[in-house]
């Protein structure tokens, strides 16, 4: 059936989307798949299950934030066989984004630009959504993304940070710090240890005390500094986040082997190094400390495997998603197994940092 379902987008549907517009074409991919009826995927083998932020994951893929904005999918990405998926980003008040056109596809990289400036429904549209989830049993562990709104004043953003902490907390498995965006005007320069710190404790400052602990991780660009990476890294431990997301789209191009004057953040293939060279760095200076979710580039087992053996504890694909289609899930779990048998790795965790033994 994975391989009808994977014969059928690539020969029919794929043709189909890819003459539309990208984010026509994007929605409704999205309104296709939140009708799937519910399915329940196949058991994933006991080696690709993980633990991270006090979380049992029943493998390590993920869907990277961008893909479900309000949350409308789970449901689908539940039955294609992630192990998680990272809804968003949300924003406190319903926006727009940007103008149009804000996504293109770059075919001949396997690549995407977007610059849609975090649309979103807003909180208080998504939330009850997420609420309903928890009633219908899924073995998806639901990430939340936040961001703030985009004519939100620079003094006030941890504020909006604080707001969406309260109304989350209780229902999201794990929440991201989206700072790297680089859609919305000013949000990246929120990428130092100071600001992070202001956040972080708006946001602890939101939850009750009869609250659950909910595991907080911070997502970051792909265009920092090394010297930058290692701060934003100690900066974490001592404020005892439970993980970082590396890392989100790059505004880099030839650097990338991009020749591409369009405005917006790149993902897909050429990314994949750049974001690797970042999960490698934060292994380093982390050292298993704070958990590591790898993004970018990700279209193969190999690619996943690479991430992970780079340091990271589970990965996100979005962009590889939309080229390879809904089998590409099984297909790197599928992969993953081979891999860790030829490498003599019991379980996912055993590979994780193993590039640099």
């Amino acid at each position: 059936m994975a391989d009808l379902t994977d014969l059928f987008y690539r020969r029919l549907l794929r043709p189909i989307l890819f003459r539309l517009e990208p984010e026509l074409s994007h929605r409704l991919t999205i309104g296709l798949v939140a009708r799937i009826p519910r399915v329940r995927p196949a058991i994933d083998p006991p080696e690709l299950r993980t633990e991270a932020f006090g979380l049992y994951f029943s493998n390590p893929i993920g869907l990277a934030a961008g893909m479900d904005k309000d949350a409308r999918a789970a449901i689908a990405w539940n039955a294609m066989g992630f192990g998680f998926a990272e809804m968003g980003t949300v924003t406190p008040r319903p926006q727009p984004g940007n103008d149009r056109p804000r996504m293109w596809r770059l075919p001949t990289h396997r690549a995407l630009i977007n610059r849609l400036g975090f649309p979103s429904a807003g909180v208080d549209m998504i939330a009850p959504r997420i609420e309903r989830l928890r009633t219908r049993q899924l073995r998806l562990r639901i990430g939340i993304n936040l961001g703030p709104n985009k004519d939100t004043a620079a003094e006030r953003v941890a504020e909006d940070y604080a707001a969406l902490m309260g109304r989350i907390a209780a229902i999201a498995d794990f929440v991201v710090i989206n700072v790297s965006s680089p859609n919305t005007p000013g949000l990246r320069a929120f990428q130092t240890p100071e600001r992070v710190r202001t956040i972080v404790e708006a946001m602890r400052a939101a939850k009750s005390d009869a609250m659950r602990p909910t595991p907080i991780l911070l997502k970051i660009a792909p265009d920092l500094e090394p010297m930058l990476i290692d701060e934003i890294g100690d900066a974490a431990l001592a404020l005892r986040l439970d993980g970082i997301v590396a890392t989100n789209t790059t505004l880099r191009r030839a650097e990338v082997g991009v020749d591409s004057d369009l405005i917006g953040g790149l993902s897909g293939e050429p990314l994949k190094q750049l974001a690797r060279a970042t999960i490698a760095q934060l292994y380093e200076r982390l050292r298993g400390r704070i958990k590591i979710v790898g993004v970018g580039g990700i279209a193969t087992a190999e690619d996943a495997y690479d991430h992970i053996r780079a340091g990271a504890n589970l990965v996100e694909l979005y962009t590889g998603l939309i080229y390879q289609g809904p089998g590409v899930v099984r297909a790197i779990k599928v992969g993953l197994m081979r891999l860790l048998a030829r490498d003599g790795f019991r379980s996912i965790s055993e590979a994780v940092g193993s590039a640099k033994h």
